[in-house]
């Protein structure tokens, strides 16, 4: 079938970096936190904004932990639940959070210890231990359910069939589960779900990207609003359109209220919760796999390592920082479909940039090189990318944008940590496929060394 693609037109995306300020760090991300705070409050839009019993699925990884502590910090009741997988995929790939993490049971005494509130920890596999889910819906009966529990890296998911396979098995499974216990405790519940800009693709749109939904016309010129076609680049991404399909169906067969979040590459490490104490830290991902590209970048200069740029670096990527994330949760959550209305899809990023542009800024600052290395993804080399998110900001979110002030935040914590990098864990070690892995075989994981080591 041919049709004509006719996009909505939104308003773009703020493409220049904020100017440095005199502020500390600490104090500059307080300072933004209150800003985003008060612009959420004071926004024209109304929204429902009672405290409300929130699970966290997935409540101790990269994301759902700054969340969890902003939402508590807010006066929601907070359920966290994780089956620790990601922990265990450290061990498994014998690389850890660049920060120290403390089990949930001691950042959750220590959340206690400086802000006098509780949460809950409960150890569930959400894709495996379905009765326990239904059962733990049933006893806290909360307003909302936010849906991170998802093996979040694309490298990861390409990195071998066992890894495709348990990616679409957690992923994919856990929620369809997630959809089923809602239905089954027959509760009244939202959810909200961190999804991925991925889900459109990263080709050239030719266009700006709506969220979620786009006009078309159709043969006879009859006019539609659909869901945006999906374009996966990986299996991880491939889950995330899986999932748009289940919450459609789960919509409209059985009327779940569900919001689904695309969210751009998260960078930043602390939020003005996980500041507050050592044991609140949250964890840092620098490795080929789970390291996202600006904090690997981030990292790399801190440690004096040429940046490690794949391919032209012609990549055009949504970026969000952390705490922008829980803020954006936290606006999904006040602000919910009404029962019976379509899937809500918003577009969860602050700006768009190319990834070599990123590290240009990096390098400046630092004074590292830029390495251009061969891309292990399977990828269009360039690619322009407009994405509208008016929605959020229509809702009073005024993101965090990418800023050398709050670089420095990142940069401290890596020099504090140094001693904990593996630099054989920098370089790329998952590739697309069998063509990608034969381009790449010039890469050395020895080759890496750290500024400290050359000096000795």
């Amino acid at each position: 079938m041919k049709f004509t693609l006719i996009l909505a037109i939104l308003p773009g995306l703020a493409t220049s970096f904020t100017a440095p300020s005199s502020f500390g760090v600490s104090q500059r991300l307080q300072h933004n936190a209150v800003v985003s705070s008060l612009s959420a409050t004071n926004g024209d839009a109304s929204g429902d904004d009672s405290k409300k019993k929130v699970i966290i699925l997935g409540g101790d990884g990269f994301c759902g932990w700054p969340t969890s502590l902003y939402l508590s910090d807010q006066g929601h009741d907070v359920v966290i639940v994780d089956n620790l997988s990601r922990r265990n995929i450290d061990t498994e790939l014998g690389c850890d959070s660049l920060t120290p993490i403390k089990s949930p049971e001691v950042r959750c005494q220590a959340w206690k210890e400086v802000s006098g509130k509780d949460m809950k920890f409960v150890n569930l596999d959400v894709a495996k231990d379905y009765d326990l889910l239904v059962q733990l819906i049933k006893d806290e009966k909360p307003d909302t359910i936010v849906h991170f529990a998802e093996q979040r890296a694309a490298p990861y998911s390409m990195k071998s069939s066992k890894t495709k396979r348990y990616t679409i098995d957690n992923n994919v499974g856990g929620s369809n589960n997630l959809c089923c216990a809602v239905v089954d405790a027959d509760m009244d519940v939202h959810i909200v779900h961190l999804g991925t800009m991925g889900v459109y693709g990263y080709g050239t749109s030719g266009g700006e990207i709506p969220e979620g939904y786009i006009d078309v016309t159709l043969p006879g010129g009859r006019e539609a609003n659909i869901l945006h076609p999906a374009h996966p680049g990986s299996v991880y991404h491939a889950t995330k359109c899986l999932d748009a399909i289940l919450w459609q169906f789960y919509q409209k067969n059985d009327n779940l209220r569900i919001t689904d979040l695309h969210q751009g590459i998260v960078w930043g490490t602390n939020t003005p919760q996980t500041a507050r104490d050592e044991r609140l830290v949250n964890r840092f991902d620098y490795d080929g796999d789970y390291g996202t590209v600006l904090n690997r970048f981030l990292m790399q200069g801190a440690m004096g390592v040429p940046l490690t740029v794949y391919g032209t670096g012609g990549q055009t990527r949504g970026f969000i920082h952390v705490t922008d994330t829980a803020r954006c949760i936290e606006i999904a959550m006040n602000n919910p479909p009404a029962k019976g209305d379509r899937v809500e899809i918003f577009n969860q990023i602050a700006e768009t940039r190319r990834v070599r542009d990123i590290a240009k800024l990096v390098a400046d600052m630092t004074g590292v090189e830029v390495n251009n290395i061969p891309n292990p993804r399977q990828e269009a080399a360039e690619n322009e990318l407009d994405v509208a998110n008016s929605k959020f900001t229509s809702l009073g979110l005024d993101p965090i944008t990418l800023d050398t002030g709050l670089f420095e935040e990142v940069t401290e914590v890596v020099k504090k940590f140094k001693s904990r990098c593996d630099p054989k864990m920098i370089l790329p070690a998952s590739f697309w496929n069998k063509k990608r892995a034969e381009e790449c075989a010039s890469i050395d994981i020895n080759s890496i060394t750290l500024e400290s080591e050359e000096k000795v």
